[in-house]
């Protein structure tokens, strides 16, 4: 039997990021081209490997590409905080040594993503990215991954990471030289 698929729905935001009091689903705020926003958390182990992820072969947008740790929307009436810890606990299962709150997570930055896909997708997304460090992982064989969205996770050490950058193994994200800057700084 197939499992029914959630309507997710999203709060409108303006060309600035404030929200516009307007709710839509995910699917017509992609349709539409309506802004709206989404999160990113970047998990960093005690040895200053990231924890990145391939998206699984069978998503819409960019299957088999290698990712940032965990990605997602900011659902209705929820901040952006709240998603980053909704998302971690769904896509990348962490056993973290200690139960993770909104103190765990350290905002980096935050940026607006335009992008037209072939099939017509409109990302207007404004992204909030987050960093969390973790020392107990130490292998990426410990973390649980959603199957529908995630087909294999690893750690990567910064020199890694901008070798696969540059070789296109990414999605195309612009924050790859700002993550490997902070992984150099600390």
């Amino acid at each position: 039997m197939e499992k029914a698929k959630k309507v997710e729905y999203v709060d409108v935001l303006d060309e600035y990021g404030v929200k516009t009091g307007e709710i839509v689903t995910r699917d017509e705020a992609h349709r539409l081209g309506k802004y709206h926003r989404a999160i990113i958390v970047i998990i960093i182990n005690g040895e200053n490997k990231i924890l990145i992820q391939k998206r699984s072969k069978y998503k819409k947008k960019r299957p088999g590409m290698w990712d940032v740790s965990v990605a997602g929307h900011v659902s209705s009436g929820k901040d952006s905080i709240s998603a980053a810890m909704k998302e971690t606990g769904e896509e990348v299962e962490v056993t973290f040594m200690w139960n993770i709150g909104v103190k765990d997570f350290r905002y980096m930055f935050s940026y607006l993503c335009k992008e037209t896909f072939d099939d017509g997708t409109i990302e207007n997304q404004f992204y909030d990215v987050f960093i969390i460090r973790e020392n107990s992982i130490t292998d990426a064989s410990v973390v649980k991954v959603q199957e529908e969205e995630v087909e294999e996770v690893k750690l990567v050490s910064p020199s890694e990471l901008r070798k696969m950058v540059d070789r296109d193994d990414f999605v195309d994200r612009p924050i790859w030289d700002e993550v490997i800057d902070y992984l150099y700084r600390y």
